[in-house]
Parts: structure tokens; sequence; C-alpha cells
């Protein structure tokens, strides 16, 4: 089983009619491998650095780099973790190595028995999940930008509005993660129920 800790909540705003603030969320998972889920903007590598200082982990610590897709609130610190494979949408790779796996047929990609990365296009067509077996028992999904946030569920503006390449396979997938998680990490909110 797994630990979860948010490092940071994401956030979009708009701060104007062509202007938004945004950043990801960052999440870290340790267990059997030491996992970060989207490493933020370029300008946050310090802090990452320091939240994973918390948990006694440094970046050479870090087994698997998943960026649930490859926008560049969600890929900007990837370049920290050189040790690490690196997942980037359905791109799976270490150093100039690639590797081929199918998610573009739909299989999950399997890092060990307690968490597995799912294929779920929608807000990109090469968008994945990161499902976690916690330790308390709970299925917890990162879902980077499938769930904005818990608003976008009564609201689907704001999904739509964050933008989605197919909003009908985005709506499928959301239903399919919101099946199986007890806990939903979205990429621009707080984690909810």
């Amino acid at each position: 089983m797994s630990e979860i800790a948010v490092l940071f909540e994401g956030y979009s705003v708009m701060s104007g009619k062509d202007e938004m603030i945004a950043n990801c969320s960052c999440t870290l998972v340790r267990g059997d491998h030491n996992i970060i889920v989207d490493t933020m903007t370029s300008w946050d590598s310090e802090k990452i650095i320091n939240a994973l200082k918390q948990f006694d982990i440094t970046p050479e610590d870090i087994h698997y780099v998943v960026s649930t897709h490859g926008h560049s609130d969600h890929i900007g610190n990837n370049n920290l973790f050189l040790k690490a494979k690196h997942i980037v949408g359905f791109s799976v790779s270490h150093k100039d190595k690639y590797y081929s796996h199918a998610f573009d047929k739909g299989e999950e990609y399997t890092i060990n028995q307690s968490v597995k990365v799912l294929p779920t296009p929608g807000h990109t067509l090469s968008d994945v999940t990161v499902v976690v077996r916690s330790k308390d028992g709970e299925t917890v999904a990162i879902t980077g930008d499938l769930f904005e946030k818990l608003e976008d569920i009564e609201n689907p503006n704001i999904w739509l509005e964050a933008g989605s390449d197919d909003p009908v396979v985005q709506i499928k997938h959301r239903a399919k993660v919101a099946e199986i998680a007890d806990q939903i990490i979205p990429g621009h909110g707080p984690q909810f129920k």
C-alpha cells in the first residue's frame, strides 16, 4: 500500500478577459516506489525540492514522474528527476529510451501492486490518471485536468472552458474514474470525495 501527500493544491482563476492564474496539483506517492505526479510550472523547482525535504526525499529518490498530460503547468520540473522513469501522457521514457505501451488501446500501466496509470483522454487526447490504493484502503485517483476541481461536477462549463480535446470521451472517463475512486485529487483544486 502507498502513502499519498498532496504537496501543493492546484488552482485556476480568471484574472482578466484573456488571462488566467493557474498551477496544477503536485502529489507525492510513497511506497514500493516514490512517485511524483505533475511537477507544476518551471518556476516552482525550489518549492518542490523543499516540499520533498519534509519527507526526507530528494529528487534522486523519485522512481517515477507521471505527468497527467503535457501542458506546461504539469511538466515544468520534470528535469529535476533524472533517475526516474517518466510517463508524460501516453509517452513512457527514461533518458533517451522510449518504451511502447498501449495506452491508446486502453491498456493500464502497472507501476506496482498499489499504483497503476490509466489512459483517460479527453482534456487532451493523451491524458492519464494515476490510481493508488492507499494505506488506509481507499482508492485515490490523481486525475490531472480530467477533473479541474470539485465545482466542475455541478458546473461542467468549468472543465469545458478549461479546454477539452474530446468532451464526449472526457465525460466517459470522468464517470469511469468517479466509479472506481473513493477520493479524487483534481488538477486545479483540493482533494474531494
